[in-house]
């Protein structure tokens, strides 16, 4: 055992003693020096057993020694223990000058009361008077009594040895005042931290109940993907993934958009949450069957204090089902009612057509009233046509490794008409061949989407360019326009289904609102991400994110 150890232990045992016990212990080393002089005086100092004063000062020692026993100390109040200690000063008085010359050097006995006072912090003040006065005066009649020539023993023990214990004494004060001083800090320590720790127990017991109480999952990871905190509500979710047990995150249990597909451990929200992406409405599938939810994520990033290293995340879990049956059951009336509505106009625009250009003889007013009616048709077949995309929209992605210059140049070649007669200017600036993971069909409907709105918005003419830029392990295509461009609001806005800008609504630039957010689902649906960039006068910049192809190659 080391030494704070021994200390904690003797601390203990001596807290355990009866006060008469305890005085007796602290009086044991003076009473057990005096006992051995007392045994060896007739063999060594025969003189002794003669001297009256020795004698009274040795029986004076063994009295106090009894008194530590027998008096009841514990009815009395502290500062009556002080009375052994300056009772011993007088018996070293009587045994020392009794001593004298055979042991002058006994005066240091005094060392064991002067420590005894000094040690017991009370009466502090008189407690160094008497540390230096008491073996002062137990020197002084020896000194006294060599006059006028009283050599250099009893001159040093009547002046170096009274300083001395004035030094000793001094010094166990000093290291008793520092002590409690100490004493005080780490208690007032003590306190702070309890305080502290009382304080985050009920933070902690707040947030626990808060998090509870909340019908969304909540988990923290760190930056390994270890667990820091995870809700009710989140362990209900992972029972959906490992049905009776509940205890890790099966991946079979998961699932993309179309339900069917197992989600790769990659592209889990936790394992994306750990690689450090920052997304929202990242929609995943938990179990399977009858049970199978529709759960939206999202994730931030923690930084470690005092730098911005990943420290970890915060994954979020809220079960959308009802909301997806709900879109899904829309997107369907939708598709219906659109499908129902075409062949009517079908009809309607090839009559219009056949008396239009069939016939020579109609009347100017009939003819005008006649291309009313053909141009809301067509523009009622196009509104239909922007409802069966958003509807085909939620179809499933079938991914293929895909030539994305292809699929840019394609999506130009056709938007060229609509460009010349807005006189738009059409530039690409995409290396060939670029590989992506996609699936062309939708992600080409996508890419239409885009140059068509950029011309669109583009309405006293200007510049559509086309960007690609490759790293490891993302595409990014830019669509930039010169056009009217829109505010920030907007900016945050303009995914959402059937909204239009004020400007657009304003220059009367038809369409419903639904091209942009067909756009994103296409792009979300392939694991990418789009972004807007925007402002008022100077045109919009439209950034597609999409994974590359793990194998793909740029050659």
């Amino acid at each position: 055992m080391g030494e704070q150890p021994l200390l904690r232990v003797a601390n203990r045992f001596f807290r355990r003693l009866t006060p008469r016990v305890r005085l007796a212990f602290c009086e044991l080393p003076l009473t057990l020096t005096i006992a051995a002089l007392v045994v060896a005086a007739p063999a060594h100092w025969p003189t002794l057993i003669q001297n009256s004063m020795f004698v009274t000062g040795a029986i004076f020692h063994g009295i106090l020694f009894l008194a530590c026993l027998v008096v009841p100390w514990e009815r009395l109040p502290p500062s009556a223990n002080l009375a052994i200690p300056l009772l011993d000063l007088v018996a070293i008085f009587f045994t020392r000058n009794g001593a004298i010359p055979a042991i002058p050097s006994l005066i240091l006995v005094s060392l064991f009361p002067v420590i005894w006072l000094s040690a017991s912090g009370l009466m502090p003040n008189w407690s160094l008077i008497l540390s230096f006065a008491a073996p002062f005066i137990i020197a002084l009649p020896p000194l006294i009594s060599h006059q006028p020539n009283p050599g250099s023993t009893y001159i040093s023990a009547a002046v170096i040895v009274p300083l001395m214990m004035f030094a000793v004494a001094a010094s166990i004060r000093l290291a008793g005042s520092f002590a409690v001083l100490q004493q005080r800090r780490v208690k007032q320590r003590d306190q702070a931290l309890r305080h502290l720790l009382t304080a985050s127990r009920r933070s902690e017991t707040l947030l626990k109940t808060i998090l509870d109480t909340i019908d969304v999952g909540i988990v923290a990871v760190d930056s390994k993907g270890g667990t820091l905190l995870t809700n009710n509500q989140q362990k209900d979710f992972l029972r959906l993934l490992t049905p009776g047990e509940g205890t890790a995150e099966a991946e079979r249990l998961i699932f993309g958009q179309d339900r069917l597909t197992p989600l790769p451990k990659e592209k889990s929200p936790v394992q994306r949450a750990v690689q450090g992406e920052t997304f929202s409405d990242y929609l995943v599938w938990f179990g399977s069957g009858s049970e199978q939810r529709a759960i939206s994520t999202a994730a931030r990033s923690m930084k470690n204090d005092g730098d911005d290293d990943f420290g970890g995340a915060v994954i979020v879990f809220r079960d959308v089902t009802e909301v997806v049956e709900a879109l899904a059951a829309k997107d369907e009336l939708v598709a219906n009612v659109s499908h129902e509505f075409g062949s009517p106009l079908t009809s309607i625009l090839g009559n219009l057509d056949l008396v239009l250009h069939g016939s020579a003889e109609l009347q100017p007013r009939t003819r005008t009233g006649l291309e009313v009616a053909e141009r809301n048709a067509e523009r009622l077949r196009a509104l239909m046509d922007d409802l069966l995309s958003s509807a085909a929209a939620v179809e499933g992605i079938r991914l293929r490794p895909t030539d994305l210059a292809g699929l840019v140049e394609n999506s130009l070649v056709s938007a060229q008409a609509q460009a010349d007669a807005a006189n738009v200017g059409l530039v690409a600036e995409v290396p060939a061949p670029l590989w992506a993971d996609a699936d062309p069909l939708r992600l080409g409907q996508a890419l239409d989407n885009l140059v068509s709105n950029a011309i669109k918005y583009s309405p006293g003419g200007g510049l559509v360019s086309v960007r690609a830029t490759r790293d490891r392990d993302w595409v990014r295509l830019e669509v930039e326009d010169t056009g009217m461009g829109m505010t920030q609001d907007e900016t945050t806005r303009i995914f959402t289904r059937y909204f239009r800008t004020s400007s657009a609504r304003e220059a009367s630039i038809p369409g419903i609102g639904l091209g942009l957010s067909i756009t994103k689902s296409i792009v979300e649906r392939h694991g990418g991400s789009i972004t807007c960039e925007s402002e008022p006068g100077r045109g919009s910049t439209f950034t597609v994110a999409l994974p590359v192809a793990a194998g793909s190659s740029s050659e």
